[in-house]
């Protein structure tokens, strides 16, 4: 090859490559894009339509961790949504955006989480729990209701913020910490951290009937409250928004239904309220603020016992 020739072919490697570049940035969703996408997937999904969105020709769509086909389960029951009650975040580094809000089936209200993964600005994977009146953990006195707390919505500012690893690392620690419930934490707790479960808030309420409810999480978990918690598996973190500090993440929790009795590590004698197998699911998101775990929002739903993920791998016996 003369020169030529071979600085045309240079050229021309280098023009493709950034052609490649920009065509790759075109292709890119930033947080904008992302909350775009999710708009009109929820305006589609109300609509019953879902060719009102942008689906790539390969989905995977689950609800409640069974795979369903696109167009099934709450697309075909939803009659609206209470937009008063989004919750947004966005992950443009791993093309996901998650939302936790209310919608309603024919007039009843329903909690869903919800997990979009975008590639080449089309929807590729569709993740949600819908819990519907009776299907979570907490009463149902004021199903329906949900008020975020504001931190959700706060960005943090850098001197305070934790990257991605750290982020993750936390909430790992959240769900290691409840699952071997022996009074040791594995993971940061701010002292005044709370917990909604299903609109019910679970820990950190200070005007709950139930002592233990009034505590906040890290001391909960000091007490070993949940020993009847056997397994937290197929723990996956899907959509980390840095800039607010929040992590979603996915996790089953098996109770083999065995422990009747135990004791708390104040010496407290407590029940298990669990007398058979069973296993919650949920997707869970954390706020951490000053390197701790500030709050948890989670929607949760009862499976089979031992029910394998759909997104991971089969669960072990």
């Amino acid at each position: 090859m003369g020169k030529r020739a071979l600085i045309a072919c240079v050229w021309s490697l280098a023009a493709a490559g950034g052609w490649a570049r920009g065509a790759a940035a075109a292709e890119s969703c930033d947080d904008a894009c992302l909350r775009a996408m999710l708009g009109e997937y929820l305006a589609a999904l109300v609509a019953h339509d879902p060719a009102r969105a942008r689906f790539a020709p390969q989905v995977k769509f689950t609800e409640n961790n069974v795979v369903l086909r696109l167009g099934d389960g709450l697309w075909g029951t939803v009659s609206g949504i209470r937009h008063d009650a989004d919750l947004v975040f966005a992950d443009p580094a791993g093309g996901e955006i998650g939302y936790y809000g209310v919608v309603e089936e024919h007039g009843n209200p329903a909690y869903i989480a919800l997990r979009l993964k975008v590639v080449g600005r089309k929807i590729t994977e569709v993740e949600s729990i819908v819990c519907r009146k009776g299907d979570g953990p907490g009463p149902t006195s004021h199903f329906g209701e949900l008020k975020h707390d504001p931190s959700f919505f706060a960005t943090a500012p850098a001197a305070q913020s934790s990257t991605r690893a750290q982020l993750i690392g936390l909430a790992n620690g959240y769900f290691s910490t409840l699952q071997r419930n022996d009074g040791t934490l594995h993971t940061r707790f701010d002292p005044t951290c709370s917990r909604l479960e299903d609109g019910w808030q679970s820990a950190g309420d200070p005007h709950a009937e139930n002592p233990l409810t009034r505590l906040s999480c890290g001391a909960q978990f000091e007490l070993g409250y949940y020993r009847w918690d056997d397994r937290v598996r197929d723990r996956a973190f899907l959509v980390i928004d840095a800039a607010r500090g929040l992590v979603m993440a996915r996790m089953f929790i098996d109770h083999r239904g065995v422990l009747t009795d135990y004791t708390l590590t104040n010496g407290e004698h407590r029940v298990s309220p669990i007398k058979a197998p069973h296993t919650w699911c949920a997707l869970e998101l954390f706020k951490i603020r000053h390197g701790a775990i500030y709050r948890i929002e989670a929607v949760f739903v009862a499976v089979p016992y031992h029910m394998p993920s759909p997104w991971t791998r089969p669960a072990r016996p």
